[in-house]
């Protein structure tokens, strides 16, 4: 692999289309596209120019959009051509073909981005928001990648590294000249400082927890007695009839998952059998994969008839419940609810609903969202995910700062806070991709399709 090279892929997906974009990234992008276009004169950079691309015996391909774009004005840094043409698969490969016999090689996986991040037109928390923006899957995680891909971290981390280098000023002063007249060492300056870094380093770590349910959505169990309306609620938040409804008890022997919609995160909601005492040997098997469905979820939903006496949940639940991870949902509210209620599961989070015809359907999605947010187990619009990588980075430096402030306290050692301090730039180094290590590159953009 070298910047060298002339690279060349295609930036759409595989099969046909009314259009697809090949991408050509290097030194021969200009002669390539005056050449198949038959120019005496290059095109005019950053101009989309139509025309009949020719292959190397003069044999038209197809008839294009290229767009040139200048050394050092491009997103990679170098000379780069963007060929818009028809999205037959044929098409695309003569065209790709072509480039590759005159003089082009194919580029491979996340090159594209890897060459903006080595011409530093972007740092490494963006080039990662790169590929987080092609996989969102939910309105929170594109969000996030927008953010990353603004730069919002790297300023951040800009932020942190400007006000650490001010703290590490008065620290080697002080060690490299002590004979000067500057005063008496007071190590209060750097501690305070320091101390912030350190917090606001720790509390953009821990927001790591969330990039999980961010990249892969949360699961949501729900489960409940038979006919209590599971399945109506699943049905309900997915806007779908996923699931069978039916008023004779055990309908739903085995768990089925279904999408929630109108919610920013992705969240899947999973169908389980009703848990009761009794039942056929498959329903009694339905309901130990219902338990085990509830234990690795991230939420579960209990639905509760609300008309009839409360149920008496199975201890092998109730063991699994947790008012900070769980929603009662009181259905039938069209109908008296039963005295019973008052004293049922009071310290946990209850909706009355009426799933009989939807109507209930955006008051319930809505809550739903709010509580997730509000457990925090949903990240919040305003809250700026990192990444596990970032987090490890984040916190190896909150940590070495924390070193640096015990070196301070009494006795003090500034030379060891110091050498605390450089540790921890080299780790905010490591966020933003001011780091020389080519192992870790190759794994990071390896992830990335091709083309991109």
């Amino acid at each position: 692999m070298s910047d060298l090279d002339t690279i060349v892929a295609t930036s759409t997906p595989s099969g046909k289309s009314a259009l697809a974009v090949v991408r050509v990234d290097g030194p021969l992008a200009p002669s390539i596209i005056q050449s198949a276009f038959g120019r005496k004169n290059s095109l005019i950079i950053k101009q989309a120019t139509t025309g009949i691309w020719r292959d190397l015996k003069n044999e038209p391909v197809d008839q294009v959009v290229a767009l040139l774009w200048a050394n050092g004005k491009s997103f990679t840094g170098s000379d780069s051509l963007e060929i818009t043409c028809h999205g037959n698969p044929l098409i695309i490969r003569r065209l790709i073909e072509d480039c590759m016999a005159r003089g082009c090689r194919m580029a491979e996986p996340g090159e594209f981005t890897r060459r903006a991040f080595l011409a530093g037109k972007i740092d490494l928390t963006q080039a990662e928001a790169v590929a987080d923006l092609i996989h969102a899957s939910s309105e929170r995680a594109l969000s996030s990648a927008r953010r990353m891909l603004a730069g919002e971290m790297g300023k951040l981390v800009a932020g942190w590294t400007d006000r650490l280098l001010q703290a590490l000023a008065i620290l080697e002063a002080h060690i490299d000249f002590p004979e000067e007249d500057i005063g008496a060492e007071n190590p209060q300056g750097p501690l305070i400082l320091l101390g912030n870094i350190a917090s606001e380093l720790y509390g953009y770590a821990a927001s790591s927890k969330h990039d999980s349910v961010i990249r892969n959505g949360l699961k949501l169990v729900v489960v409940g007695s038979p006919n209590a309306g599971k399945s109506s609620l699943v049905n309900v938040l997915s806007g779908t009839q996923r699931a069978l409804v039916s008023d004779e008890p055990g309908t739903t022997r085995d768990f089925l998952e279904a999408p929630i919609a109108g919610l920013p995160l992705a969240v899947t909601a999973i169908d389980t059998a009703g848990l009761r005492d009794g039942g056929s040997v498959l329903e009694k098997a339905g309901m130990v994969r219902s338990l085990e469905q509830a234990e690795s979820a991230h939420f579960i939903i209990l639905v509760v008839d609300a008309s009839l006496p409360p149920p008496a949940l199975p201890d092998s639940l109730l063991v699994l419940l947790n008012p900070e991870k769980t929603l009662v949902v009181k259905n039938k509210s069209d109908l008296p609810e039963h005295p019973d209620f008052k004293n049922f599961l009071p310290h946990y989070i209850k909706i009355k609903t009426c799933l009989l015809d939807g109507r209930d359907a955006e008051n319930l999605r809505s809550r739903l969202g709010d509580i997730l947010v509000s457990r925090q187990l949903a990240p919040g619009a305003e809250d700026l995910i990192v990444s596990v990588r970032h987090a490890e980075a984040l916190k190896h430096a909150a940590e070495a700062l924390t070193e640096a402030i015990r070196h301070l306290s009494a006795p003090v050692h500034t030379e060891l806070a110091a050498t605390r301090c450089r540790e921890a730039l080299d780790s905010l180094g490591e966020v933003v991709g001011r780091i020389d290590n080519e192992r870790m590159l190759d794994k990071l953009f390896a992830s990335f399709c091709i083309g991109k």
